[in-house]
Protein backbone atom coordinates (compact mmCIF):
# COMPACT_ATOMS: atom_id res chain seq x y z
CA UNK A 1 0.00 0.00 0.00
CA UNK A 2 1.44 3.11 -1.01
CA UNK A 3 2.10 5.93 1.99
CA UNK A 4 0.55 9.00 0.86
CA UNK A 5 2.78 10.80 3.10
CA UNK A 6 6.03 10.26 0.97
CA UNK A 7 3.94 11.00 -1.85
CA UNK A 8 5.24 14.23 -3.93
CA UNK A 9 2.21 16.35 -4.22
CA UNK A 10 2.18 19.81 -6.47
CA UNK A 11 -0.86 20.95 -4.98
CA UNK A 12 0.52 24.05 -7.23
CA UNK A 13 -1.15 26.10 -9.23
CA UNK A 14 -0.54 26.14 -13.25
CA UNK A 15 -1.73 28.48 -15.95
CA UNK A 16 -2.10 28.58 -19.99
CA UNK A 17 -3.26 31.90 -21.86
CA UNK A 18 -4.18 32.26 -25.85
CA UNK A 19 -2.75 34.84 -27.67
CA UNK A 20 -2.77 36.04 -30.87
CA UNK A 21 1.16 34.80 -31.37
CA UNK A 22 1.02 31.58 -29.16
CA UNK A 23 0.20 29.96 -25.78
CA UNK A 24 2.08 30.92 -22.59
CA UNK A 25 2.26 28.28 -19.85
CA UNK A 26 3.33 29.21 -16.26
CA UNK A 27 3.38 27.37 -12.63
CA UNK A 28 5.00 27.43 -9.53
CA UNK A 29 7.72 25.31 -8.99
CA UNK A 30 7.19 24.20 -5.01
CA UNK A 31 6.31 20.13 -4.72
CA UNK A 32 5.15 19.01 -0.69
CA UNK A 33 4.57 15.83 1.10
CA UNK A 34 1.81 16.52 3.28
CA UNK A 35 1.93 19.34 4.92
CA UNK A 36 5.98 19.49 3.99
CA UNK A 37 7.46 21.47 1.43
CA UNK A 38 9.38 18.52 -0.51
CA UNK A 39 11.26 20.32 -3.09
CA UNK A 40 10.78 24.15 -4.24
CA UNK A 41 12.39 23.61 -7.18
CA UNK A 42 10.13 21.17 -9.27
CA UNK A 43 9.53 21.00 -12.93
CA UNK A 44 5.46 21.40 -14.09
CA UNK A 45 5.84 21.54 -17.29
CA UNK A 46 7.03 19.13 -20.15
CA UNK A 47 7.37 19.52 -23.50
CA UNK A 48 5.82 16.34 -25.16
CA UNK A 49 7.39 16.93 -28.36
CA UNK A 50 8.86 19.93 -30.44
CA UNK A 51 5.33 21.51 -30.68
CA UNK A 52 3.07 20.62 -27.35
CA UNK A 53 3.72 21.38 -23.61
CA UNK A 54 1.75 19.87 -20.47
CA UNK A 55 1.28 20.98 -17.31
CA UNK A 56 0.70 18.96 -13.86
CA UNK A 57 -1.08 19.51 -11.07
CA UNK A 58 -1.58 16.39 -8.39
CA UNK A 59 0.62 13.62 -7.81
CA UNK A 60 3.46 13.91 -9.28
CA UNK A 61 4.64 10.25 -9.61
CA UNK A 62 1.07 10.06 -11.58
CA UNK A 63 1.87 12.74 -13.93
CA UNK A 64 4.90 11.89 -15.22
CA UNK A 65 3.98 7.96 -15.95
CA UNK A 66 1.51 10.09 -17.87
CA UNK A 67 3.62 12.69 -19.62
CA UNK A 68 6.38 9.58 -20.84
CA UNK A 69 3.66 7.70 -22.42
CA UNK A 70 2.69 10.69 -24.48
CA UNK A 71 6.66 11.61 -25.26
CA UNK A 72 6.92 7.78 -26.43
CA UNK A 73 3.85 8.07 -28.18
CA UNK A 74 4.62 11.47 -29.92
CA UNK A 75 8.37 10.00 -30.57
CA UNK A 76 6.51 7.20 -32.66
CA UNK A 77 4.22 8.90 -33.89
CA UNK A 78 6.95 10.84 -35.50
CA UNK A 79 8.79 7.87 -37.04
CA UNK A 80 5.74 6.43 -38.65
CA UNK A 81 4.22 9.50 -40.22
CA UNK A 82 7.34 11.98 -40.76
CA UNK A 83 4.75 14.96 -38.81
CA UNK A 84 4.23 16.05 -35.25
CA UNK A 85 0.97 14.70 -33.80
CA UNK A 86 -1.03 16.95 -33.19
CA UNK A 87 -2.22 18.63 -30.00
CA UNK A 88 -5.95 17.17 -30.08
CA UNK A 89 -4.58 13.62 -31.15
CA UNK A 90 -2.53 14.10 -27.76
CA UNK A 91 -5.26 15.01 -25.36
CA UNK A 92 -7.23 12.34 -26.96
CA UNK A 93 -4.65 9.69 -26.32
CA UNK A 94 -4.25 10.92 -22.69
CA UNK A 95 -7.93 11.25 -21.87
CA UNK A 96 -8.77 8.01 -23.18
CA UNK A 97 -5.92 6.48 -21.00
CA UNK A 98 -7.15 8.38 -17.69
CA UNK A 99 -11.05 7.25 -18.55
CA UNK A 100 -10.12 3.98 -18.63
CA UNK A 101 -8.50 3.91 -15.24
CA UNK A 102 -11.23 6.31 -13.69
CA UNK A 103 -12.11 3.25 -10.75
CA UNK A 104 -8.33 3.69 -9.94
CA UNK A 105 -7.67 6.71 -10.89
CA UNK A 106 -4.48 8.86 -11.59
CA UNK A 107 -4.72 11.73 -9.42
CA UNK A 108 -3.63 14.17 -11.67
CA UNK A 109 -4.91 17.98 -13.77
CA UNK A 110 -3.22 18.45 -16.92
CA UNK A 111 -2.91 21.38 -19.08
CA UNK A 112 -1.64 21.01 -22.93
CA UNK A 113 -0.77 23.27 -25.21
CA UNK A 114 0.27 23.32 -28.75
CA UNK A 115 1.50 25.47 -31.94
CA UNK A 116 -1.28 24.94 -33.53
CA UNK A 117 -2.86 27.26 -31.22
CA UNK A 118 -4.65 24.64 -29.55
CA UNK A 119 -5.51 24.84 -25.59
CA UNK A 120 -7.24 22.17 -24.04
CA UNK A 121 -7.41 22.06 -19.92
CA UNK A 122 -8.07 17.88 -18.35
CA UNK A 123 -9.60 16.12 -15.37
CA UNK A 124 -8.59 13.00 -13.55
CA UNK A 125 -11.52 11.20 -15.46
CA UNK A 126 -10.42 11.84 -18.75
CA UNK A 127 -12.88 15.14 -19.55
CA UNK A 128 -11.06 17.89 -21.72
CA UNK A 129 -12.07 20.83 -22.34
CA UNK A 130 -10.48 23.30 -25.51
CA UNK A 131 -9.95 26.71 -24.00
CA UNK A 132 -10.23 29.67 -26.14
CA UNK A 133 -8.63 32.32 -23.81
CA UNK A 134 -6.75 30.70 -20.62
CA UNK A 135 -6.92 27.25 -18.69
CA UNK A 136 -6.20 26.67 -14.51
CA UNK A 137 -5.46 23.75 -12.46
CA UNK A 138 -4.35 23.46 -8.98
CA UNK A 139 -5.26 24.27 -5.53
CA UNK A 140 -4.15 28.12 -5.96
CA UNK A 141 -6.70 28.19 -9.38
CA UNK A 142 -9.36 30.71 -8.17
CA UNK A 143 -6.50 32.89 -6.79
CA UNK A 144 -5.07 32.82 -10.25
CA UNK A 145 -8.63 33.29 -11.61
CA UNK A 146 -9.16 36.50 -10.39
CA UNK A 147 -6.66 37.86 -12.47
CA UNK A 148 -6.88 36.10 -15.09
CA UNK A 149 -10.64 36.73 -15.65
CA UNK A 150 -9.65 41.26 -14.80
CA UNK A 151 -6.91 41.27 -17.53
CA UNK A 152 -7.37 38.49 -20.29
CA UNK A 153 -7.53 40.70 -23.31
CA UNK A 154 -8.27 38.95 -26.67
CA UNK A 155 -5.96 40.88 -27.93
CA UNK A 156 -3.02 40.19 -26.16
CA UNK A 157 0.46 39.35 -27.10
CA UNK A 158 3.10 36.95 -25.65
CA UNK A 159 5.16 39.70 -23.37
CA UNK A 160 1.65 40.44 -22.35
CA UNK A 161 0.46 37.55 -21.22
CA UNK A 162 4.06 36.79 -19.29
CA UNK A 163 3.38 39.96 -17.48
CA UNK A 164 -0.03 38.70 -16.09
CA UNK A 165 0.91 34.52 -16.30
CA UNK A 166 3.62 36.13 -13.67
CA UNK A 167 0.68 38.19 -11.85
CA UNK A 168 -1.21 35.10 -11.11
CA UNK A 169 0.73 32.90 -10.06
CA UNK A 170 2.01 35.26 -7.47
CA UNK A 171 -1.10 36.15 -6.38
CA UNK A 172 -1.94 32.44 -5.69
CA UNK A 173 1.11 32.12 -4.02
CA UNK A 174 0.32 34.75 -1.26
CA UNK A 175 -2.47 33.03 0.03
CA UNK A 176 -2.59 29.18 -1.01
CA UNK A 177 -0.25 26.99 1.12
CA UNK A 178 0.50 24.82 -1.37
CA UNK A 179 2.21 27.13 -3.94
CA UNK A 180 5.20 28.34 -3.76
CA UNK A 181 8.79 27.30 -4.60
CA UNK A 182 11.43 29.65 -5.57
CA UNK A 183 10.10 30.98 -8.77
CA UNK A 184 8.14 30.52 -11.96
CA UNK A 185 8.33 28.01 -14.66
CA UNK A 186 7.10 29.60 -18.09
CA UNK A 187 7.32 28.12 -21.40
CA UNK A 188 6.08 30.15 -24.62
CA UNK A 189 4.55 28.01 -27.35
CA UNK A 190 4.94 29.97 -30.66
CA UNK A 191 1.95 29.82 -33.38
CA UNK A 192 3.23 27.34 -36.07
CA UNK A 193 6.89 27.47 -34.39
CA UNK A 194 8.50 25.75 -31.06
CA UNK A 195 8.04 25.33 -28.05
CA UNK A 196 10.50 27.48 -25.99
CA UNK A 197 11.28 26.94 -22.26
CA UNK A 198 12.14 30.53 -20.25
CA UNK A 199 14.54 30.80 -17.40
CA UNK A 200 12.71 30.87 -13.78
CA UNK A 201 11.52 33.69 -12.99
CA UNK A 202 12.16 34.23 -9.12
CA UNK A 203 9.31 35.58 -7.07
CA UNK A 204 9.61 39.16 -6.14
Amino acid sequence: MTNTHNVYKTGTTTIGIVTKEGIVLAADTQASMGNLIANNDTTKIYKINDSIAITIAGSQGDALVLVRHLQNHANLYELEHKKNLSTKACVTVLSNILNSNKMVPFFTQFIVAGSDGDLFSMDMAGGLNKEEQFAFSGSGSELALSVLDSDYKKTLNIKEAITIAKKAITAAKKRDIYTGGNGIKLVIIKKNGSVEELPIEKYN
